[in-house]
């Protein structure tokens, strides 16, 4: 039987929360799949070496192509994977989500989309790279997509910085760029935005918005036996 992995960076600040929600997103995604889904962090101590008793298909649920999911991620699994997908951000069915997502939200808060700007707020990276591209591509859909005033890309370890760009914003919503709640998503982003006096919403991060279950189990179908 094809059994599959997600695997997620995590928090190795404190590695029990990630580890149980990316847990519960793998129950979740078996649940519509009908196939054995596990799930592991690469900062939780022994996880993903616990999680790899047999061949499975590894599914990086991380928000771009990077050193983690091109170099660690397969350093970690020591030949061990069947096989190595293409990570969560860059799943043909993400901008479409990501559009939902903000669309709703800007709904809920009573927005009117073309007078608010839409902060997309983002990791970065401080080493030379594309990191930030896959943000970049999200921004660009979602300018087509939407009606904010301005969808702005913003980053923690690398300029455009989150509070540069959020203290020259008249307000709207600020969606995290990321897979998993963790440090980045609970402090970093809210005090940046409460440093620059951010006048809007801060959603969850995207990876924790219901239809990613749904998004990942499609994608994994895709590989399992006829």
């Amino acid at each position: 039987m094809t059994r599959f992995l997600i695997v997620a960076h995590g928090s190795p600040s404190d590695p029990a929360p990630p580890e149980a929600a990316l847990g519960a997103l793998a129950r979740a995604v078996a649940a519509q799949l009908g196939a054995p889904v596990s799930a592991a962090t690469l900062a939780a101590p022994g996880a993903l070496e616990a999680a790899v008793d047999g061949p499975v298909i590894v599914y990086p649920f991380f928000m771009a192509e990077g050193w983690f999911t091109r170099r660690e991620l397969p350093r970690r699994l020591g030949g061990r994977a069947a096989r190595i997908l293409p990570p969560f951000g860059l799943e043909p069915a993400l901008p479409g989500l990501v559009t939902r997502i903000v669309t709703q939200a800007a709904a809920e808060a009573g927005l009117d989309p073309a007078r608010a700007d839409l902060i997309l707020a983002a990791h970065g990276s401080r080493s030379p790279g594309q990191a930030k591209a896959t943000t970049f591509a999200m921004a660009a859909h979602l300018r087509r997509a939407t009606r904010f005033w301005r969808v702005l890309p913003a980053f923690i370890e690398e300029p455009p910085f989150i509070a540069d760009t959020a203290a020259r914003s008249h307000g709207g919503l600020c969606l995290p760029f990321f897979a998993l709640r963790a440090s980045h998503v609970d402090h970093d982003i809210p005090e940046a935005l409460r440093q620059a006096g951010f006048a809007g919403r801060l959603l969850p991060a995207v990876g924790e918005h219901d239809g990613v279950a749904a998004l990942i189990a499609k994608s994994l179908r895709a590989h399992l036996p006829d």
